[in-house]
């Protein structure tokens, strides 16, 4: 039994941690909204054109096509590719899964700033610097890792006996797979949908080694690149740096119980 002065420090301490994280997000809106071109915060005559503006200025139309189809795609084929291993990893115990899941898991453990350097060399060998194709491939090559332990976790919590009966049902492996496992890993999956968009989505570091060309830019280099253009423009670069934002904050609004439930429940087991 709580007491209540434990639970009057439990909701102080939360709302002071609340206030700490929603500050630098509530300051940035401000100063995205505000008229000083200086990033003084000034909320009296709010400027709301500024988000027009930064966009027009920022070109941010092409970025933003350029942004969709790399995480689209690049998120697709990495949900895809851990649902499939860690459905063989977590549920079929497929031939050597004692070597190959630590290998697989070498794609956790290693920074990726210790691989970029040959990385970069044997795509630009390759042909894949500067196309979609090349930074996809990297996004899926460094997200496939996690996808597949994160999935196994969220299989291996599926009771045993719920596979055994639809064995003896006359299921097969797709069929338990399609029936059985994904509808009762669902939020395992938004999860890890939301959290490998945004990791995409958010990107700065591969996309600068990989991508120099403009034309296949996402948003983040596009916004990288308005910064060095307009510095003094600290409102459009805030106002900039919100509009980028949106589609993550409101793509995770829309799933946030399925998020909540896939985070507590996702990889209760390893």
């Amino acid at each position: 039994m709580i007491s209540p002065w434990e639970k009057a420090f439990n909701y102080a301490f939360l709302t002071l941690l609340a206030a700490l994280v929603l500050f630098p997000v509530a300051w940035i809106l401000g100063v995205a909204v505000s008229p000083a071109v200086s990033g003084r915060l000034d909320l009296g005559h709010p400027q709301w054109s500024n988000f027009a503006e930064a966009w027009r200025q920022a070109g941010l139309s092409h970025f933003l096509k350029s942004s969709l189809i790399i995480t689209g795609t690049a998120v697709a084929v990495s949900t895809v590719l851990a649902v499939l291993s860690g459905y063989a990893f977590g549920v079929l115990g497929v031939v050597g899964e004692k070597l190959l899941f630590p290998l697989m898991l070498f794609g956790i453990m290693i920074p990726l700033e210790a691989i970029v350097v040959p990385l970069y060399y044997d795509f630009q060998w390759q042909g894949l610097t500067d196309t979609y194709q090349g930074i996809i491939l990297a996004h899926v090559g460094t997200g496939v890792s996690f996808g597949a332990f994160w999935m196994r976790a969220a299989f291996r919590t599926v009771p045993f006996s719920i596979g055994e009966s639809a064995q003896v049902d006359g299921a097969g492996t797709w069929t338990a797979l399609w029936r059985i496992y994904l509808p009762i890993s669902r939020p395992a999956i938004v999860t890890f949908v939301l959290l490998n968009f945004m990791w995409t989505w958010n990107d700065y570091f591969l996309s600068l080694i990989l991508i120099s060309d403009p034309a296949h830019q996402p948003m983040t280099l596009g916004l990288g690149a308005f910064s060095g253009r307009y510095l003094v423009h600290v409102n459009l670069l805030a106002a900039a740096a919100v509009l980028i934002s949106v589609p993550v904050v409101g793509l995770y609004v829309f799933c946030q119980r399925q998020f909540i439930r896939g985070m507590l429940s996702g990889a209760v087991k390893g």
